[in-house]
């Protein structure tokens, strides 16, 4: 029986899917971050209000897009980062296996929702896995912790979910990294805060940064009208903002603590006012997170119109917090 597992690999589950997998790869490269720090130094946060055509419900996306982060954190850290796809399952399952067999583990952006284990029934198809292992029937992977860290699915699932096509996905993508040399974070952690804030506070279209938040304040109290069903739409759409930090606190307390890190690091007064902005809106978000759940258990709008000024309030928290940000690079 064929079995390759890689002997030491860092097999813990994080609260993010890219940061968990960017763990595990650089651990194994002698790299070792704190998730908030490979978070803020990729600079990961954003915010994105995507409806498009063809979508059951609108999408609130709390992040950079997928595989965003993992090239910023790779030019930033001077990293060796090797990427592949491709339209062949055969040639896109040897993209796997060769560095597996080599001792080296690897990164795949793919479909959750064929993934055995994986909790969530919807499709998400930039969900971000580390494979560390294979036999002739299961592969080996490193998840978030929510869904079990250490993790095995079947060999038939894993090709599925990377065969899969629709939003957010890639052709068979799977990732590498090498270390370089040695780096100073103090020195990393000012250009990246910079980039973050650059992009949040001037986003080139009107649904992502602090004005997608506000539009989302706009448009969430008319939800009601967007569904056929408000006790599963509202309720996947507040589940997936508060554990899986689509739109919620989860992506704001990883930045919150990454602005904590650096302000250890970094004696700047905009460095502390982003921290406790951020502090605040974490907090926001998950009210929200809980008025749309509200909403969907009664069919009710009232939660919903409270949800949208709260929106309206993290879109002017978020953008005070961003603005004293991008001052700390003077």
């Amino acid at each position: 029986m064929l079995d390759v597992i890689i002997e030491g690999v860092s097999t813990r589950g994080l609260r993010h899917c890219e940061t968990t997998t960017l763990d595990v790869l650089l651990r194994h490269e002698g790299v070792e971050l704190s998730e908030p720090m490979l978070f803020g130094l990729g600079s990961g946060l954003s915010f994105v209000y995507w409806d498009g055509k063809g979508m059951d419900f609108p999408f609130l996306g709390g992040r950079v897009r997928s595989f965003e982060l993992t090239r910023n954190l790779a030019a930033r850290l001077g990293l060796d980062l090797t990427v592949s796809e491709t339209t062949s399952p055969r040639r896109a399952w040897w993209h796997v296996t060769a560095p597996i067999d080599a001792g080296r583990p690897v990164g795949l952006q793919l479909d959750s929702y064929h993934l055995d284990y994986f909790g969530s029934g919807v499709h998400f198809g930039g969900h971000v896995v580390a494979m560390y292992g294979y036999d002739d029937e299961r592969a080996y992977l490193v998840d978030t912790d929510q869904q079990g860290g250490a993790v095995t699915t079947s060999l038939a699932g894993l090709a599925a979910a990377r065969a899969e096509r629709g939003p957010m996905t890639a052709r068979h993508r799977s990732f590498t990294v090498t270390a370089r040399a040695a780096f100073e974070v103090r020195d990393l952690v000012v250009p990246a805060i910079a980039a973050c804030a650059d992009a949040f506070l001037n986003p080139p279209i009107a649904n992502v940064g602090h004005r997608g938040i506000a539009k989302a304040g706009k448009l969430v109290p008319t939800w009601l009208r967007r569904t056929d069903d408000p006790a599963r739409d509202l309720a996947l759409a507040a589940l997936l903002m508060e554990r899986g930090g689509t739109g919620g606190a989860l992506f704001r307390n990883l930045y919150r603590d990454f602005l904590g890190e650096c302000a250890e690091l970094v004696d700047h007064p905009g460095l502390r006012a982003g921290h406790a902005g951020y502090g605040e809106a974490a907090t926001l978000w998950t009210e929200v997170a809980a008025l749309i759940a509200a909403a969907g258990g009664a069919g009710d709008d009232t939660p919903l119109r409270r949800a949208g000024a709260i929106l309206m309030e993290i879109s002017r928290v978020e953008h005070d917090a961003m603005s004293a940000l991008a001052g700390i690079r003077t």
